[in-house]
């Protein structure tokens, strides 16, 4: 094992529904929660080492934390213990994906760990087991794993796969700094005190969209009842999501918990139009051009570092 690393590629999510129910007991939210993956990556790479550390290259590495705080790293640590294994082992996290940005970046590096950790350790762990550990670690933690489309429903941690009947095309601009998740539920909860707050149930019409591969059908069904707490405490991204509709996006909504903000296009050609003039309006850092569904996590490199 010592001459071993093993790399493993995960993908970014939108939530092309975000219903959001009211803050329960333990403080969490009841959700239905349509995930949808999308072809924008972190690469995870694992190797043998003389203790558990963690490094972190690409655009926001700097905001990633580099100690046991990190979902990768609380990865290794979780599949360690279950089966009596001294965890030193070297995580590196190549990141592509936006950080802080609403689109599952710690909760892809989690999956993506555990997942490599799991092929270096030559543990053979069925995917149930593993969708057990990443629901352990966090509510987008085993969509980052399963990849595709898929309902979660309570936390948003248990998963129903859904069928997608084609390529949907994307832009997503990312904003300067963060939105903190829990900052973001809070003041949903603030707004919504005092009303009714329904329990969050799947849009039918929505999930007929992704089946049928629609564009034009799924643009009025998208909804995210966090936005309106993302614009509160992120006012500037109301003009974002104008700018790009303007542009020609079918339709757009805070990504997430945002700040980053995600624009459905008719076809690629579209994507462009609308990645440049959000650009050139300067309200965004940058704007991706990608498409989905894409496959969760996957094992892209397993080999010998010496003979390999």
């Amino acid at each position: 094992m010592s001459g071993t690393e093993v790399t493993v590629r995960v993908p970014a999510k939108v939530n092309v529904q975000l219903a959001v129910g009211a803050a329960r007991p333990d403080g969490f939210h009841d959700l239905a929660n349509v995930f949808l993956a999308v072809g924008l990556y972190d690469e995870i790479t694992v190797t043998p080492a003389d203790e558990l550390r963690v490094t972190c290259a690409g655009p926001d590495a700097h905001q990633v934390p580099l100690d046991t705080t990190n979902l990768a790293a609380r990865a290794a640590l979780a599949l360690a213990e279950r089966h009596g294994i001294d965890p030193r082992v070297h995580i590196h996290i190549d990141k592509d994906i936006p950080v802080a940005g609403g689109m599952a970046g710690g909760s892809a590096d989690g999956a993506g760990a555990l997942l490599a950790c799991d092929a270096l350790w030559s543990l053979g762990s069925s995917e149930a087991e593993l969708l057990a550990i990443c629901a352990e670690l966090g509510s987008d933690v085993p969509f980052s794993l399963l990849g595709g489309a898929a309902l979660g429903v309570g936390r948003g941690e248990r998963l129903t796969p859904l069928d997608v009947g084609g390529t949907f095309h994307w832009v997503f601009a990312v904003a300067d700094g963060g939105l903190s998740t829990p900052a973001v539920y809070a003041e949903f909860d603030r707004l919504t005190s005092g009303t009714d707050v329904p329990p969050p149930t799947a849009d039918p019409a929505l999930l007929t969209a992704l089946r049928t591969g629609d564009p034009t059908a799924l643009a009025p069904t998208l909804t995210n009842d966090l936005q309106p707490a993302a614009l509160s405490l992120r006012p500037a991204l109301a003009t974002t999501l104008t700018t790009g509709t303007s542009a020609g996006a079918l339709a757009a909504l805070v990504s997430g918990s945002g700040p980053t903000t995600a624009f459905l296009t008719k076809d690629e050609e579209s994507a462009t139009t609308v990645a440049d003039a959000l650009l050139a309006s300067g309200n965004c850092r940058t704007a991706r051009v990608t498409s989905s569904p894409a496959a969760g996590a996957r094992v892209v490199s397993s080999q010998d570092r010496v003979n390999g």
